[in-house]
């Protein structure tokens, strides 16, 4: 594996003017192999060139002052090419507490030997991976340059370059089959061939088989599909060790710190049971001892204690209140209940101080110290664990063993065992019971949550029932409206015709519809209001607008007669009179026939009206004649025209 680590010497990705300079240190496999200071683009052209599986960092600010420069920076990294921050995700640690997990130490003041540090923890596994882009790559393969205006081999150009498109797209297309990817393509195509591709391929960078490039007339982008935020993965899929302090009780206090002392967990709560116990100790890490602040374990602890077969540990003498606040004095907690778990950790660390300084000095460096403590501390012997990491049996000793040293030491692991085999079978038995437990609080809550389901579901149907019954009438209550105003007008126009029926009865009266205007929207609303019918008399009291449609309309309906008043009548147009007596329409001026107005109906005098309508009659009969005696005249002219011409082509 060949990993770069670096670290700033001077300079700062923030300034302008004062650009990073970087120490490096290239290491393959263990080994380094080389030590160097480069630039910021030395340092991209060295990547891109060697293409290592780790760049090491202990803080990404070094290299980039926002997301979106670390989003350009890791897109320009080669795509085997993993970034790693040593010093942790978003709860990160500085360096030095990282190298003393190892057994290594530096001075933190030299740039070089941070770098040579930096890449070595990164080796063992230490850090987390920088990751920001999904499972998914974009592949864009377009134009490098455009055609232009051009001139004469304009057209041959275009083709050349679009055809050059569509012949990379097609090796890419090829490439990705060859690998067994799975990939959308969008075409743009153009002339003689495609403007752009763009694949979509569902696979992470480094297993494209394709690189970004650029020719003369094609080019080609790789990226990866950004995901919303950095992510950060740990690398090492280990827990790490702790030492854990209980308080249980009403209000249960859990604290656990590493095995450096450091605090990592720290809380307390009134609701929480075995198993969420168990469950937070295992978010937090894997608990290497478990302790309580009183002489005798208490049932709870110990049970919490075989969960996770760890060590215990309990005071000589339970622990004073004036000892507990001399322990968590550096610390800060909310109850007496995390004071407690938080002491009786702190007490187990203090007992083990001594034994991990020890180990840390006969640990070389390269070793992970919490796996060699956490496997010292279970009775094994250093060399034998030393050895055990570093993959080489450790050396046989000379001794002459004798059969009952064997045989004794046989029968004390024996009993050790059966005694581990009793315990543990009282702890599954313990389990079981809590199972058989939940199981009835799981069917009880259950039945609980079907009746609240069932209860909540007659709710909703009811509530749905009153929303259509709510809809239904309120669509009655608008059709209830609408009803009453028809019925409204229906008497208003009941009210008028009985209005006209009496007048009809009457022997010299006779009834009249008063029509606003001579339009078809006129007619329409006399008709809704009173209706018109054959052998009605209709009142006119303006023309403006007339058409010959309403004349006809009113013909075909069967109208008596159409009265036109006084004033109206003093300029009625020659073109409306013509009209009427084409569709043999009485139309009596007021004059003749005076008509008495209420509202929408009149009356006129029948006797006036009988003279009106004879003398219109005789009128009609004259313009017939006039209308025989003009198709007469005409048929003459058209005769003696015709006889014109045969004469004109006899003679």
């Amino acid at each position: 594996m060949k990993i770069f680590g670096i670290d700033i010497i001077k300079g700062s990705v923030r300034s302008k003017s004062r650009r990073p300079l970087y120490a490096l240190y290239r290491m393959e496999d263990g080994e380094i192999t080389d030590v160097t200071e480069v630039t910021e683009f030395r340092l991209m052209r060295l990547l891109s060139a060697e293409e290592p599986d780790i760049l090491a960092v202990d803080s990404i600010q070094e290299i980039a002052t926002d997301q979106h420069e670390l989003f350009a920076f890791l897109q320009a990294l080669p795509p085997r090419t993993r970034l790693v921050q040593v010093t942790g995700g978003e709860r990160k640690e500085s360096l030095p507490k990282v190298a003393s997990r190892y057994n290594i130490s530096f001075n933190k003041f030299d740039p070089y030997a941070e770098a040579r540090t930096i890449a070595q923890v990164a080796s063992l596994g230490a850090g987390v991976e920088v990751i920001a882009f999904e499972n998914t790559t974009d592949i864009v393969v377009s134009r490098h340059r455009s055609p232009g205006r051009g001139g004469w081999s304009q057209n041959r150009y275009a083709r050349k370059i679009h055809g050059g498109v569509m012949q990379k797209a097609r090796e890419i297309e090829m490439r990705l089959k060859g690998a067994g990817l799975r990939y959308e393509k969008k075409e743009t195509k153009a002339f003689g061939g495609f403007s752009r591709v763009a694949f979509t391929v569902n696979a992470p960078r480094d297993m494209v088989p394709v690189h970004a490039s650029r020719g003369a007339d094609v080019q080609v982008r790789v990226t990866g599909r950004r995901l919303d935020r950095i992510r950060y993965e740990q690398r090492s899929g280990r827990p790490r060790f702790l030492i854990v302090g209980l308080d249980p009780g009403t209000t249960t206090g859990i604290a656990a710190v590493d095995l450096d002392g450091n605090l990592v967990h720290l809380t307390s709560s009134r609701q929480m049971t075995m198993s969420d116990i168990v469950e937070e100790l295992y978010r937090a890490g894997k608990p290497l001892i478990v302790a309580s602040d009183v002489q005798q374990m208490p049932y709870s602890v110990e049970k919490i204690r075989r969960a996770f077969n760890a060590i215990p540990y309990t005071p000589r003498q339970s622990l004073s209140v004036e000892a507990k606040y001399d322990l968590t004095a550096p610390f800060s907690y909310t109850n007496d209940h995390e004071r407690d778990a938080l002491s009786a950790a702190l007490d187990a660390y203090r007992s083990s101080k001594n034994k991990f300084q020890n180990i840390a000095k006969r640990v070389p460096p390269g070793v992970d110290l919490d796996e060699v403590r956490s496997r010292v501390l279970r009775g094994q012997a250093l060399d034998q664990v030393l050895a055990d990491l570093r993959g080489v049996p450790p050396a046989a000793e000379e001794t002459a063993p004798t059969v009952p040293v064997e045989r004794k030491v046989e029968d004390e692991r024996v009993v050790a065992l059966d005694g581990m085999v009793k315990r543990l079978r009282g702890y599954v038995a313990e389990l079981q019971e809590d199972l058989t437990e939940r199981d009835r609080e799981i069917e009880r809550l259950r039945q609980t949550v079907r009746r609240e389901r069932s209860a909540t579901e007659k709710k909703l149907q009811k509530d749905a029932d009153l929303a259509t019954k709510d809809a239904i009438i309120e669509s009655l209550k608008r059709q209830l409206k609408n009803e009453k105003r028809h019925a409204r007008r229906l008497k208003k126009r009941l009210d008028r015709t009985r209005a006209i029926a009496e007048l009809e009865r009457a022997e010299d009266v006779t009834p009249v519809k008063v029509l606003d205007a001579l339009t078809r929207d006129a007619v329409r609303s006399l008709d809704e209001a009173l209706g018109i019918g054959e052998g009605d008399l209709l009142y006119l009291q303006r023309i403006n607008g007339w058409g010959r449609a309403v004349v006809r309309d009113l013909a075909t309906a069967g109208v008596q007669a159409l009265i036109v008043g006084e004033e109206t009548a003093e300029g009625l147009d020659p073109q409306l009179v013509r009209e009427f007596r084409e569709a043999e329409l009485p139309l009596i001026r007021g004059a003749t026939a005076r008509v008495e107005v209420r509202g929408r109906t009149g009356a006129v005098k029948t006797d006036t009206l009988e003279e009106a309508l004879r003398d219109w009659e005789e009128e009609q009969k004259q313009y017939r004649r006039e209308l025989e005696a003009e198709r007469v005249e005409y048929l003459f002219k058209e005769y003696r025209s015709e006889r014109e011409k045969e004469v004109r082509r006899g003679g």
